[in-house]
């Protein structure tokens, strides 16, 4: 888990990087089309084609075309922003999900966890700042992206319990391909020299790696244990961000960002007492 959270931070790092450069829909072709080449390995090693085989195709395309939209506002605003700010709005994400699973699941959820999805939602207004440059600091775009990828989240939930998660992967990836194809016939191809090739190599590398390697760490301990790994990447990404970009979150962000990670652990505690009531 922890390398798959450092492999994630370095995708974002490198998008921001080339978002300078590149067309979004060619860095998103980039990161599906060299991701499918660890999902074949998997395929491959959990038994071939086969385990592609759903009856829920309409739902795999769904969380498919909604995780694409994802992506693409998620790299957009990466060009857009610091990369710490970025990566803590996208930290909304349960907080969306778990008011989301409210409206579409009917799941109860207390009064003390809508009371830190609230906070939550504060300190993610903190760090956001709305005003009427929103679309000019890229914040818009990451929240639509937290948003969506909260509703993937709860597509996921449903499709894991039917489909292998290699599947689920495997029609996103195929998805991203297909419209960032298109994406690129309207925005254009850019030809990058051998450094900038590398590196778009490697965003789609360090993608599939990381998430082949998040799957395989669930395999071996317990949610509740993982996921709160996954704020790291405020620090992972904060740091690379300092390096590269000399980029120092102020105040402001970081008593937002300290918010919305406080929030997201409580929420996370609560969904664990709740599983181990039901449970019981």
């Amino acid at each position: 888990m922890m390398m798959s959270i450092l492999l994630f931070s370095l995708m974002d790092a490198s998008v921001k990087w080339l978002g300078a450069f590149y067309p979004t829909a060619q860095i998103m072709f980039f990161r599906c089309a060299v991701a499918l080449i660890p999902v074949a390995v998997i395929i491959l090693m959990r038994g071939g084609p086969g385990i592609l085989r759903t009856s829920h195709k309409g739902l795999h395309l769904l969380r498919s075309v909604m995780g694409i939209g994802a992506m693409a506002f998620a790299f957009y605003a990466f060009s857009l922003m610091p990369l710490a700010e970025a990566v803590s709005i996208l930290h909304t994400a349960p907080l969306f999900m778990t008011a989301l699973s409210v409206i579409l699941l009917r799941e109860k959820v207390g009064l003390r966890r809508w009371t830190a999805i609230i906070i939550g939602f504060v300190g993610m207004l903190i760090v956001v700042r709305p005003g009427a440059d929103m679309l000019a600091s890229g914040s818009l775009y990451m929240l639509t992206a937290a948003f969506l990828i909260g509703c993937t989240t709860i597509i996921i939930r449903h499709l894991g319990k039917i489909d292998d998660p290699v599947c689920i992967t495997f029609y996103f990836t195929v998805t991203g391909v297909l419209v960032s194809s298109v994406g690129i016939f309207i925005q254009g191809w850019q030809q990058p020299p051998l450094a900038d090739l590398f590196l778009l190599l490697l965003v789609g590398l360090f993608g599939g790696m990381a998430q082949y390697l998040m799957t395989l760490s669930y395999q071996h301990l317990a949610v509740g244990i993982l996921a709160p790994l996954k704020y790291l990447t405020i620090v992972f990404g904060g740091s690379i961000a300092y390096l590269v970009w000399a980029e120092v979150p102020d105040l402001k962000s970081i008593f937002g960002i300290g918010i919305i990670v406080a929030s997201g652990l409580y929420t996370l505690h609560r969904e664990l007492i709740r599983g181990a009531r039901i449970r019981a």
